[in-house]
């Protein structure tokens, strides 16, 4: 039996024929539409230790449907963009206004100011129309011309007083896990209250860290813009004596981006992700080990995500809008113990830190994620459109789909410690499985 866990929620019944014209025959060469009932397995491992029914998780193909629920010409849709910005967030506004408008003929598209924070009562921002010529070149830009904030989310019953005064019944959320559940509590108000508004995410997170989706948008261009910054640290390590270059990378609890960049560019000695806690001192520590390499080698690049060695670093207490924990810098941490340990031993080093943090998240998307942005944005309207509501567009399995978000929300996503691709990444810097001291 299927658990009901992916099942999507529907604001009611879809019964008014699409805009959209499309086939319902396989094989006439014409592009299909989507049923309800298409569906693909979310589960492709096998397991013989595990039952059937454990492995029998179904999720439900995103596309255009050929009925749906909202009449276009009654539609007021809002789209807004929360949290910390990254590449891809005009990318996704473009193609949800393009898809509103011409394949729905939608002309009532509001964007939504500084996220959640533009919905409340005492918004001193004015709402901006949207239109296919406001967002005609908003893809070669970085950031988000709607600008984006952390917090308002909570204030649920003003952003719902709202979305009912300014007669919005579609909501478009493009965001990561705190503005994803913001979304969720607005769609059970919406519910509460009997509404037909539907709320539907776009997941947004540079660091790669929620769950059933493949990759997030940006993730891809985050990467590839941390290269140069690695390659910069090595060829800084390389032409002094003793070089020590240190680049940090954002990845609060997830290490994506710092293990996929140590892949990327070969020249990562040490990669430090808050999934593999480490040592400073000792004889399995960092440092113990950082000393080795640059007595037999003379260079070591360092590569850390900012979640790191959180265990070493005095906390802030401190929390942001969002309610994120504050963390102390750990690449200036690493930097200043570095300094002291080598100095300590009478070791002469030139230590360079990098922390191109702010630059990568700003870049433009590259070609990969301006093309799956375009597709999650149209996936999205298609969602709302055939009135489906509480869910996200995701790309799971190298597939299309729609997640409910109380799902995608329940657990983050990790880079597995006894997984592929940490073991790619210890054989690429060849690195200890593990810096910390057996007691």
């Amino acid at each position: 039996m299927v658990r009901q866990i992916f099942t999507i929620e529907r604001v009611g019944e879809p019964k008014i024929d699409t805009p959209i014209r499309m086939s319902s025959i396989h094989g006439d060469g014409s592009a299909d539409y989507v049923e309800d009932t298409d569906k693909i397995y979310l589960n492709i491992d096998h397991d013989e230790s595990k039952g059937k029914e454990d492995q029998e998780d179904v999720l439900e193909l995103a596309g255009p449907r050929k009925k749906i629920y909202f009449n276009p010409a009654h539609v007021h849709a809002a789209i807004c963009t929360c949290g910390g910005i990254c590449p891809g967030l005009n990318n996704v506004i473009r193609s949800v206004v393009r898809c509103f408008w011409y394949r729905y003929g939608v002309r009532r598209i509001t964007g939504i100011p500084f996220g959640y924070l533009g919905l409340l009562e005492n918004s001193p921002w004015p709402m901006i129309n949207l239109t296919p010529d406001v967002v005609d070149d908003i893809q070669e830009k970085g950031g988000t011309i709607l600008g984006s904030a952390r917090g308002g989310g909570k204030e649920v019953e003003q952003i719902v007083d709202t979305l009912e005064r300014q007669n919005i019944n579609i909501l478009i959320t493009i965001g990561g896990d705190g503005t994803l559940r913001g979304a969720h509590d607005i769609g059970e108000e919406v519910k509460r209250r009997g509404l037909k508004i539907a709320v539907v995410g776009v997941p947004k997170t540079i660091d790669n860290d929620l769950s059933f989706i493949d990759t997030s948008f940006g993730f891809d261009t985050a990467v590839a813009s941390a290269v140069p910054a690695v390659r910069g640290a090595h060829v800084e390590a390389k032409s002094a004596y003793n070089g020590i270059g240190l680049v940090k990378v954002m990845g609060r609890e997830s290490g994506f981006i710092a293990a996929h960049t140590s892949l990327a560019q070969s020249d990562v000695n040490f990669c430090l992700i808050p999934e593999n806690p480490f040592d400073l001192d000792g004889d399995n520590g960092l440092l113990h080990h950082l000393e080795k390499r640059i007595l037999d080698r003379g260079h070591a690049v360092i590569l850390v995500a900012e979640g790191a060695g959180t265990d070493l670093v005095p906390p802030t207490g401190e929390v942001d809008a969002g309610g994120n924990i504050k963390y102390q810098d750990i690449g200036v941490f690493l930097k200043e113990k570095i300094k002291e340990y080598f100095k300590g031993r009478s070791i002469p080093v030139s230590i360079k830190y990098i922390d191109p943090s702010y630059i990568i998240r700003s870049t433009p998307a590259n070609s990969y994620d301006s093309i799956y942005c375009a597709r999650l944005g149209a996936h999205a309207v298609h969602a709302a459109m055939a009135g489906k509501t509480q869910c996200i567009a995701s790309s799971v399995n190298n597939r299309f789909v729609y997640i409910p978000i109380k799902a995608a929300v329940a657990k983050r996503n990790h880079v597995n410690p006894e997984g592929a691709l940490w073991r790619d990444v210890l054989e690429n810097t060849r690195q200890p499985v593990s810096m910390k001291n057996t007691k």
